[in-house]
């Protein structure tokens, strides 16, 4: 995951989901997007392994304002948040679960 962030700050309602306590992952993804399966379990086991880290995903093709307002160009796209909804770290393409629990710690 690189270090690329939006300088954004997203809430529960923007999200349509509660934020985790420490920590949320958000996933933008398609609905026939192969990768987006492989990184919604990803993305699900670790949110499962540390506590107080929620994972959201959210339907791209549903949500064309923020998808715009974000730059989100492709699909899997992640934003990791911090407890505040920063976004730390943003990545596209399906990632590795060591890259996301290393993103993790800059959120945390």
């Amino acid at each position: 995951m690189d270090g690329r962030t939006s300088g954004q700050r997203l809430d529960a309602a923007r999200l349509g989901a509660e934020l985790g306590e420490r920590a949320t992952l958000v996933q933008f993804s398609t609905a026939f997007c192969q990768p987006c399966r492989a990184t919604r379990r990803t993305l699900a086991e670790v949110a499962a392994m540390v506590e107080g880290v929620a994972h959201i995903e959210i339907d791209a093709e549903a949500r064309l304002a923020l998808v715009r307002e974000l730059d989100i160009t492709a699909t899997p796209t992640v934003l990791v948040l911090d407890s505040g909804g920063a976004v730390v770290r943003r990545a596209s393409g399906q990632p590795r679960t060591a890259d996301v629990v290393a993103a993790l710690g800059h959120a945390i």
